[in-house]
């Protein structure tokens, strides 16, 4: 097993054994293999439902190194990210995942990415309503953003 890929999976087996979250775990790693920060899934230890893995370990060094940029970065996951935690990782810059399960695996025992990924494509299972109002008003916080030279992640 990949010593990275190792790591991850220790990371979920302590993260159920502790009752955490689900059996997910990752890792994030330097071009020279130095573990950088480490994460397991602690949706129900933080009764956090963003407390994924990945997500856990962006956080982890992201405020470690002091930076929102982990480009040059690579992480590890048990499993193949979820919707959210993949935005989490463009966002990070960060451009090559390894992963272990597939969403099929977790889909086997009850989640649901599955249903986001239908969501994405059109289909509208979640009975979510997601409306758009006061355009007008929120779009003008752009430009302020933009004449305050902020800075674009």
């Amino acid at each position: 097993m990949n010593k990275y890929m190792e790591i991850a999976n220790e990371n979920a087996k302590e993260g159920i054994i502790n009752n955490e979250g689900g059996p997910f775990g990752a890792v994030i790693v330097d071009k020279d293999g130095e573990v950088i920060s480490t994460g397991n899934n602690q949706v129900l230890k933080n009764n956090d439902p963003t407390a994924h893995a990945e997500i856990q370990a962006i956080r982890n060094a992201c405020k470690k190194l002091n930076t929102y940029d982990l480009s040059g970065y690579i992480l590890y996951t048990s499993c193949e990210p979820c919707p959210m935690c993949f935005c989490a990782i463009v966002w990070a810059n960060i451009k090559k995942v390894y992963y272990g399960a597939t969403r099929k695996d977790a889909a086997k025992i009850g989640f649901r990415d599955d249903a986001l990924y239908n969501y994405l494509k059109g289909k509208n299972s979640l009975d979510i309503n997601l409306t758009q109002i006061d355009h007008e008003e929120c779009s003008k916080l752009f430009e302020k953003y933009k004449e305050n030279n902020g800075i674009i992640y």
